[in-house]
């Protein structure tokens, strides 16, 4: 039986391989299974083993808890951040963000700050200099 929490494991595991460029083929080969049973995990039609789960994290170079991020204690997703992180111009962006050098990463982020603030004088962003 497909539950809630199924089908948000399955979704984070299909953004995080969109993020990184990957077809469903192409993790499938990394794991050693058919692309149709990726299909299935990011559909939540298919429930993951906690070993499938570990070595789909290990090829995705992502910790397990990645897949479990925006579930509140209930079982149930927190906020409309899933939202945001599904748009295809999201993940354009976050890529061509990380294929930067640090220094470039660093001023994009600079630059963005600042035309947040011009837009937003109610506060300053918070320092995330952690790039």
């Amino acid at each position: 039986m497909q539950t809630d929490i199924d089908r948000h494991v399955g979704e984070r595991l299909r953004r995080r391989r969109r993020l990184m460029g990957l077809t469903q083929k192409e993790l499938a080969e990394r794991v050693g299974i058919r692309f149709q049973q990726i299909h299935k995990y990011e559909t939540g039609i298919n429930r993951m083993t906690a070993s499938r789960l570990y070595e789909l994290a290990r090829a995705l170079g992502a910790p397990v808890e990645h897949f479990y991020e925006g579930l509140n204690g209930e079982g149930g997703m927190k906020g409309a951040q899933g939202d945001l992180l599904a748009r295809r111009e999201t993940l354009e962006l976050v890529r061509a963000y990380y294929r930067l050098g640090r220094a470039p990463r660093q001023r994009l982020l600079d630059l963005a700050k600042t035309l947040q603030a011009a837009l937003d004088p109610a506060g300053p962003a918070t320092d995330t200099r952690q790039v």
